[in-house]
């Protein structure tokens, strides 16, 4: 049973193959591959944009720590000026926390900077992989665009194409029923040649009323015909009525 369900299995899939693939325009595929890269074209871009927001970002925080420790330098030597040193301690100690959160955002930045530069690294690289795709897939189309062209002649031309089929055996029908035609008028004008259908309309009984009549007036002129003929020959050797009479009076002799 294991054996049959893969071969069933295998059976589906490929008639599914074979029905995607009749399907399949390849002129739509190309277009689609070309659409979902140029959205992968739009996401690294994104990216990019992302990268430089957050580097910026990072930037207007260097900047602002930049000029606190500007700020807490100069009130460290105010205060020390004025005999104080513990607010100078205090100025100092925040500007070096500053300078160290300045440090740790100098190397995000950096880090940024390289995504950034990879990511349009990449950018450029799928721009160029896109501009080639496209050239070949509009080539692709073309190609196959003649090709389908050229097959679509060739079957035309040869009537190998379902519609040409279907237009040969329709003209086939027709030449078949012609000829079938043309020999059964060939067989009637054959028949009526040879009087077949006199003698069926003589013998058979099939004919209307007047065929009957006339048929019977013929065999009643034949009948009055060979009527006459026997009279005039028997007219010849007839005896006279007398003659005929004594001959009978004889016959009967005495009672």
């Amino acid at each position: 049973m294991a054996g049959m369900g893969g071969r069933m299995s295998t059976v589906i899939k490929a008639k599914i193959n074979k029905l995607l693939d009749k399907a399949e325009d390849p002129g739509e595929t190309l277009e689609y591959s070309y659409q979902r890269q140029m959205e992968l074209l739009q996401d690294v871009k994104k990216g990019i944009a992302d990268v430089v927001t957050s580097k910026k970002r990072l930037q207007l925080q260097q900047q602002k720590l930049e000029q606190q420790v500007v700020k807490l330098d100069t009130q460290a030597r105010q205060a020390l000026a004025a005999n104080r040193e513990d607010l100078a301690r205090t100025a100092l100690e925040r500007k070096q926390f500053a300078q160290t959160e300045l440090q740790s955002l100098d190397g995000q930045v950096q880090e940024l900077e390289r995504q950034q530069q990879g990511l349009v690294d990449k950018e450029q690289k799928l721009r160029t992989k896109i501009e080639q795709f496209r050239t070949k897939k509009e080539v692709i189309k073309a190609q196959y665009s003649a090709a389908e062209a050229s097959v679509k002649i060739s079957e035309a031309a040869t009537g190998v194409g379902e519609e040409m089929a279907d237009v040969g055996l329709a003209m086939q029908r027709a030449l078949d029923k012609t000829e079938n035609m043309r020999a059964r008028a060939d067989a009637m004008d054959e028949l009526e040649a040879s009087g077949a259908f006199d003698d069926n309309l003589q013998l058979g009984s099939g004919g209307d009323d007047i065929d009957r009549e006339l048929h019977q007036l013929t065999e009643q002129s034949v009948v009055d015909d060979d009527l006459a003929r026997l009279k005039a020959e028997l007219g010849a050797g007839t005896p006279p009525a007398g003659e005929l009479g004594a001959g009978e009076k004889r016959a009967e002799g005495p009672s």
